[in-house]
């Protein structure tokens, strides 16, 4: 299930089974060892996918939040997201915040720009919303890919149906991924796509927020 956004800045962390491997335990061990350094303690699972590991991330989040009572954070796209697996239930039943990629809200774009169907991250989105879990959305700001008025404004709307929606981000896409596709001798998939500016990021940001306004004031009249 793992997606190939055309725009990724980690293609060494695409490989299935690549890494250092360690035990739930080794991690929690790990973090506490740390835990001076550390605010409010809390641990953030992140990839490449970790929904590709779902029993080892239940453990690990269970573990967290039983022996340390850590604030535990998914870091996603949702693709791997499926309504036929009870797991997902479990694991959000340990996890304190979603933090969730929606790549592209057009199908066919989404394709394009991930080499995956965007079914199973919208479905995942409102399964989030629905167990009551808080939930952020990010989304990358990419020329000529996402930087369009409608599809920003359609994003906003789908946001905006999520009832445990806590934060929005609109992160600019920038090329600093070239010199690890240079190192890896894999032609860059992008060469030629420009950074957008602040203003650029701005004024979609508020694109979105008009969708989810619109959603939102939908919603109160019916």
């Amino acid at each position: 299930c793992p997606m190939r956004c055309l725009y990724c800045h980690n293609p060494d962390s695409q490989k299935v089974g690549g890494g250092t491997e360690m035990s739930a335990d080794e991690i929690l061990d790990k973090a506490y060892s740390v835990r001076e350094f550390l605010r409010s303690g809390g641990i953030t699972a992140t990839g490449g996918e970790p929904l590709m590991q779902p029993v080892f991330l239940l453990e690990l989040f269970k573990k967290a939040k039983t022996k340390y009572n850590y604030h535990t954070c998914l870091d996603t796209s949702g693709i791997c997201y499926t309504e036929k697996n009870d797991i997902y239930k479990e694991i959000l039943d340990y996890t304190d915040l979603v933090m969730l990629d929606i790549k592209h809200i057009d199908a066919d774009e989404h394709i394009k720009l991930t080499s995956q169907k965007i079914d199973n991250v919208l479905k995942f989105a409102e399964f989030v919303s629905d167990t009551g879990t808080p939930i952020w959305i990010r989304h990358v700001l990419v020329p000529g890919i996402t930087q369009n008025n409608e599809q920003l404004y359609k994003l906003g709307r789908f946001i905006g149906g999520l009832k445990t929606l806590k934060a929005i981000d609109v992160l600019p896409y920038h090329d600093m991924g070239k010199a690890k596709y240079k190192a890896l001798g894999i032609p860059y998939p992008l060469p030629n796509t420009p950074i957008p500016s602040k203003d650029d990021v701005v004024a979609a940001r508020e694109i979105i927020l008009s969708g989810i306004k619109d959603t939102l004031k939908s919603n109160k009249t019916q």
